[in-house]
């Protein structure tokens, strides 16, 4: 099952924390999430949680890994 797990921390910062989405929901996971980033206009930041298995994939012409 695909997952997003959305959390409003004391600060305002919204958090959200992914598991596996499978690849006919991972474009509307991005999106949804730059839309998030556009509606609250502010600054995002990434970070690789440490139990979470490196991969490679494509976005469109962009190849990028995690």
């Amino acid at each position: 099952m695909d997952e997003l797990a959305i959390e409003i921390l004391e600060d305002g910062t919204i958090k959200t924390t992914s598991g596996k989405v499978g690849a006919q929901n991972h474009q509307n996971a991005e999106a949804f999430l730059a839309a998030i980033a556009r509606m609250t206009g502010g600054k995002t930041q990434r970070a690789p949680r440490g139990d979470a298995p490196a991969h490679a994939h494509r976005h469109g012409a962009a190849e990028h890994s995690h």
